[in-house]
C-alpha cells in the first residue's frame, strides 16, 4: 500500500476556481492562495440554502493510540454521495502543528480519502493558526505592558488569568516566569503556555458567526482581576480592533478538495478534548450553502466532541444535524472490550463483542440528542468478514443503521454503500429536533454534573477547591447560562485515561476552571489533563525530512 503522501502527490489536483466552479462559487470570490487553495468571504452564507440542505455528522467510539479514522470517513462519505450523483461537501478542521510533529503525523484523512494539497495543509496552509497565535500573545503582551505603564498610577492585576499559546507541544512551557531582570523588562509574573488549539482566540473564531460578533466576542474576553476585585477585560485596554485587524483573513473559509476533487473547507482546529473540538461555524454554513449535503466532523469520541458539537456549536448556532456517524473499528472494539493494545489486530471474537459495550453507550447517549445514527465500520486490512458481520449483526439487533467504509483504499467507490445508507435514512427517518443535555438555565455546575452523570456514566462528581472558587466568580461575572466545555482524557468516558471500556460510578473529578467570557463558555479542567501537550519518546518530527525536495513523513 502506497503512503498517504504518495498517494497525495499521485492525485490530479484541479485549479482551485475550477472546484469552487463545480459548486457555484465565481472566480470573483476567491483570495487564491497559489492554485490549489483560496479563501471564501463569509458573507457568501445564505442563511435560506440551509435551512432545506442535509448537516451530517460524523463522531465516533471512544479512540484508542492507534486511531478510528473519523477524518478518513469523512472524505470519504463526501466522496461517495458524489460518486451517487449528490452533491456534498466537506467542512472539517485545520491540523495542528502539535500532533503533526509529535504524536499523529498528517491529519488530513488518508489513503485515497484526502484533503489536498495534504502537505500544505498539514502545515501552514494560509496562515489562520498563526494569526490566532499571533493574536492572542498580542493581547498577552498589550496586557503586560498595560499593566507595566500604569503601574504607577496604582493600577495592577491580582490575578492574571490570561496566558500565553504556541503551536508547539512543549511540556516546559506549561508554567513560566515573565519580566525577570531589569524593571524596564516589565512587571514580574508568573504565566505559561497552552496549545494555540486551546486558546479562547480559536474558540471565538469558530463560534463567530461574523466580523462583528468576532469583535464583541474579542471586546468581552475577561483578562484578569483588579485588586478592588473588578473584572478586566480586553475593552478595558481599547485594543480589540487591533486584534480584529490580524485576524481580518482568518475569519474567511479556506476551500480546498480532495483526492477525487470533491470540494472542502477546512477552518479552525480546537481540540476536543481540551477545547470545543469542531471547525468553524462559518465553514460549516458556507458548506452548507453551497452543497446538499455537508459532511462535518467533531474530534476524538462521541463523549467529547459530538457533545460539545451538540451542546455548544448547535445550541449557539441553530445548526440541526439530519444524521450522526458512528465510527468504529475491530481495533478500538477489542481494546475497549479488554485486549492487550499490542493484540488489537489479530481476530478475537470475544474481545470484539465485549467491547460492543463501548459502542452501544455512545449510540445510546446520540440518542438522547434526539439523534438518528448510522453506524459505520472503517474496515482495515488485517480486518475479517467475520468480524465486520459481527458488528452488522449486532447493529441490527440495535436497529441501528450499518455500512462498511472502505474509501482509505478505494476512494469514493469504497464509500458508496455508506453513502446509500445515508441519503435512504434522511430521508426515512432523519434526526429529531436537537434536545441539548442541560438548560441555558441550569447552574454551571448542575450543568457538568449532567454531562458527567447523565453521559459519561460517572458516579459522583467532585469539585476541588480552585474549581468551586471559579465557578463562584462565573457566576458573579453572569456567565452562568455559557455552555460547559468539559476537558478531559479522549480515551476513557472517565477522567482516567486508563479505564477502557463503560466504567460506570466512577468519582469524576473537576479541579479547575477556565472562564470564557468571549467565546461564551466555560472550561471545566477534568482529571489531569494538560492544556499543553507534551511530546512521546519518539516525536513523529523524527520521521519529516525533505527527501530531494518533497517532504517525507507527515502520514
Amino acid at each position: 500500500m502506497k503512503t498517504d503522501i504518495e498517494i497525495a502527490r499521485e492525485s490530479t489536483l484541479l485549479p482551485i476556481k475550477e472546484v469552487a466552479a463545480s459548486i457555484g462559487i465565481t472566480e470573483d470570490s476567491l483570495e487564491p492562495y497559489g492554485k490549489y487553495i483560496a479563501k471564501i468571504p463569509y458573507t457568501n452564507i445564505d442563511e435560506e440554502k440551509l435551512k432545506n440542505h442535509k448537516l451530517i455528522l460524523v463522531t465516533a467510539i471512544t479512540p484508542t493510540k492507534a486511531g478510528i479514522g473519523k477524518t478518513t470517513v469523512s472524505i470519504g462519505l463526501a466522496l461517495g454521495l458524489n460518486k451517487i450523483g449528490k452533491s456534498a461537501v466537506l467542512a472539517l478542521r485545520e491540523p495542528s502543528l502539535g500532533p503533526c510533529f509529535g504524536m499523529k503525523g498528517g491529519a488530513a484523512g488518508g489513503g485515497y480519502a484526502q484533503v489536498l494539497p495534504m502537505e500544505k495543509i498539514n502545515l501552514h496552509f494560509t496562515g489562520d493558526f498563526h494569526a490566532i497565535t499571533s493574536a492572542h500573545n498580542m493581547i498577552a503582551a498589550l496586557m503586560d505592558n498595560y499593566i507595566y505603564q500604569h503601574r504607577e498610577e496604582g493600577f495592577g492585576l491580582k490575578e492574571v488569568l490570561w496566558k500565553r499559546v504556541l503551536d508547539v507541544n512543549d511540556r516546559n512551557l506549561r508554567q513560566i516566569i515573565t519580566g525577570l531582570g531589569a524593571k524596564t523588562n516589565g512587571v514580574t509574573g508568573e504565566s505559561g503556555f497552552d496549545i494555540t488549539p486551546a486558546s479562547e482566540i480559536m474558540a471565538i473564531l469558530c463560534l463567530s458567526k461574523d466580523e462583528e460578533d468576532l469583535r464583541r466576542r474579542i471586546e468581552n474576553i475577561l483578562l484578569g482581576i483588579q485588586f478592588d476585585g473588578t473584572p478586566f477585560y480586553v475593552k478595558d485596554m481599547g485594543v480589540a480592533g487591533a486584534i480584529c485587524v490580524l485576524l481580518r483573513d482568518a475569519i474567511n473559509p479556506n476551500l480546498v478538495q480532495t483526492t477525487e476533487n470533491t470540494p472542502a473547507f477546512v477552518h479552525g482546529g480546537p481540540f476536543a478534548n481540551i477545547a470545543h473540538g469542531c471547525n468553524t461555524i462559518i465553514a460549516t454554513k458556507t458548506a452548507l450553502t453551497y452543497g446538499d449535503y455537508c459532511i462535518t466532523e467533531a474530534g476524538f469520541g462521541a463523549d467529547l466532541g459530538a457533545e460539545k458539537f451538540l451542546d455548544i456549536k448547535c445550541r449557539k448556532s441553530g445548526l440541526q444535524p439530519s444524521l450522526t456517524i458512528l465510527v468504529a473499528t475491530t481495533q478500538g472494539l477489542k481494546m475497549h472490550g479488554g485486549v492487550p493494545q499490542d493484540k488489537i489486530k489479530e481476530p478475537n471474537k470475544e474481545g470484539l463483542i465485549e467491547g460492543f459495550k463501548n459502542l452501544d453507550r455512545h449510540i445510546a447517549n446520540l440518542q438522547k440528542f434526539g439523534q438518528t445514527v448510522v453506524v459505520c465500520f472503517n474496515r482495515f486490512y488485517f480486518d475479517t468478514d467475520e468480524e465486520m458481520n459481527l458488528v452488522a449483526q449486532h447493529c441490527a439487533e440495535l436497529g441501528v443503521g450499518f455500512a462498511e467504509n472502505n474509501a482509505f483504499c478505494e476512494g469514493g467507490s469504497g464509500a458508496v454503500d455508506l453513502a446509500n445508507l445515508v441519503v435512504k435514512t434522511i430521508d426515512e427517518n432523519p434526526s429529531k429536533p436537537l434536545q441539548y443535555l442541560y438548560d441555558d438555565e441550569d447552574s454551571i455546575r448542575t450543568k457538568i454534573e449532567k454531562v458527567a452523570l447523565n453521559y459519561y456514566g460517572a458516579g459522583k462528581v467532585t469539585f476541588q477547591k480552585a474549581a468551586l472558587k471559579m465557578i463562584e466568580r462565573a457566576e458573579a461575572l453572569g456567565c452562568s447560562n455559557f455552555p460547559v466545555c468539559i476537558a478531559k482524557t479522549q480515551f476513557s468516558f472517565s477522567d482516567n485515561a486508563s479505564l477502557y471500556g463503560v466504567p460506570e460510578g466512577f468519582n469524576f473529578t473537576i479541579r479547575d476552571l477556565v472562564i470564557n467570557t468571549g467565546a461564551e463558555m466555560v472550561v471545566a479542567i477534568a482529571g489531569e489533563i494538560m492544556r499543553m501537550p507534551g511530546l512521546p519518546l519518539h516525536p513523529q518530527a523524527e520521521k519529516i525530512d525533505i527527501v530531494n525536495g518533497e517532504i517525507e513523513g507527515l502520514s
